[in-house]
């Protein structure tokens, strides 16, 4: 983990591997968790059944199936962003989570403490991240040879994600114009 002053490029490899690492596990874990709150109610969460039913409140419809498919994303993506593991994929599927999540804080404002869209605006935009730098050598993608982190593969997961988040985003769009304003 030595750097070399005469290469700036590759001088410093080993600390990059060490800060992707804990990028990884610390974005990874706080996903992890975030999905286990919607999937299993750990964490103080409402479980499918509470998620459901408030992700129905928001808009998103049916609540049951966008809650699981939430939770999917950020616990998957984030176990898996965590291990290093199908990283294009993972981080992908976690950023496609948050981007769904910010336009529901959006009215709030940006700030997490007025419930803003600060909080899933920075777990997406390091989770996109990750996607597309890869996971560094100290992962499970490395181990296995990188053979779910080609470098096509972190373009197409993020272009397959952004398809899927604008068909959630404006279905959930149409339906708050068909709902009619709570009394």
């Amino acid at each position: 983990m030595t750097c070399r002053r005469r290469t700036p490029q590759s001088a410093c490899r080993g600390r990059q591997d060490v800060g992707l690492l804990l990028l990884r596990t610390g974005v990874g874990a706080v996903l992890a968790a975030h999905g286990a709150q919607k999937l299993f109610g750990w964490f103080g969460g409402g479980g499918i059944e509470g998620t459901g039913a408030w992700f129905e409140s928001v808009g998103y419809r049916p609540g049951r199936t966008n809650a699981l498919l939430a939770g999917a994303a950020e616990a998957g993506g984030g176990a898996l962003l965590a291990l290093g593991l199908a990283t294009p994929a993972a981080g992908a599927a976690a950023a496609g989570a948050m981007a769904g999540a910010a336009p529901v804080h959006a009215p709030n404002g940006f700030f997490n403490q007025s419930g803003g869209f600060e909080y899933p605006a920075v777990l997406g935009l390091a989770a996109a991240a990750l996607a597309v730098t890869g996971p560094g050598r100290l992962s499970a993608d490395h181990a296995l040879g990188d053979v779910l982190n080609r470098p096509w593969m972190a373009p197409a997961a993020l272009l397959a994600t952004a398809a899927g988040t604008a068909a959630v985003l404006t279905a959930r769009a149409r339906a708050l114009r068909e709902t009619p304003p709570a009394a």
